[in-house]
């Protein structure tokens, strides 16, 4: 008798994005009660430095307005709104709560994993590294730097570190395992022949990371990816077609905008 594959772990894609402006602590913070068992995040760097959890270049969609992240600072980037956008008649309904600039507004990595560390169980993040990008692989250092100071560079006896790194850059990931080789490695894929070129060249214990498309569209490379011996977590799975596709496949983390209904298909 064939022993089922191990149910794929949910990972909040920016949070509980579905539902709560993406990326803000408000996003995570309802992921987690909502039993996420990890947290996907993209950082982007400040003029001034610092890591923040911003998917896009520019601010337009998020705050409303003109400008880049990498060419503010983290202070012009606190002063703006990165929650109204998703729910811009809050003020109008009773049942929404209260804009609270330290849930709803910008939010760096270290804040993120502080809320992560000081939770009452394990939790795993997934940080997405951008590019291109103007400060190159200075993003791959901070991200490392910040590893280590958390401890989280390496892993602890047979458990490994809760956070592991994803690009869709071989170069930044290639970068990556040379500054925290402990770190656990997922080369994004978005496209059949992405694969092509990295099936050959990709680390034997990195982890792959394909889009839902890529597996529902092209089924000769889905099962090719599969069974590459790779780990593989998939992005992003929002529907039971999708997670079903998932579970056929031996898929081992399903990265989705809406944590708390795949949680109730996968145990309710």
């Amino acid at each position: 008798m064939t022993a089922s594959p191990p149910r794929p772990q949910v990972v909040a894609h920016r949070g509980a994005s579905a539902e709560t402006a993406e990326h803000t602590l408000r996003a995570y913070i309802t992921a987690l009660d909502a039993g996420a068992e990890a947290l996907e995040c993209d950082v982007r760097l400040t003029a001034d430095g610092h890591l923040v959890c911003v998917h896009d270049r520019d601010l337009r969609r998020t705050a409303a307005r003109k400008g880049l992240v990498s060419t503010s600072n983290l202070e012009d980037l606190e002063a703006l709104d990165f929650a109204s956008w998703k729910n811009p008649w809050a003020d109008l309904d009773d049942e929404a709560p209260a804009r609270d600039a330290r849930l709803d507004g910008v939010l760096t990595l270290r804040k993120l994993l502080e809320a992560v560390a000081d939770y009452d169980r394990r939790v795993e993040v997934a940080i997405e590294t951008k590019h291109p990008t103007r400060y190159g692989g200075l993003v791959e250092k901070r991200v490392a730097e910040m590893l280590h100071d958390f401890g989280w560079d390496q892993g602890a006896g047979d458990e490994p570190s809760p956070a592991r790194v994803m690009s869709f850059s071989f170069t930044a990931l290639q970068r990556m395992e040379r500054l925290a080789p402990g770190v656990r490695l997922v080369q994004l894929i978005d496209k059949p022949r992405e694969w092509t070129l990295l099936r050959r060249v990709v680390g034997r214990d990195w982890l792959l990371g394909p889009g839902i498309e890529l597996l529902t569209e092209h089924p000769r490379t889905a099962e090719r990816i599969a069974g590459s011996g790779h780990e593989v977590h998939v992005w992003t799975v929002n529907t039971e077609e999708h997670l079903l596709r998932c579970l056929e496949l031996g898929v081992r983390a399903v990265i989705t905008d809406r944590p708390a209904y795949l949680l109730e298909l996968l145990d309710g």
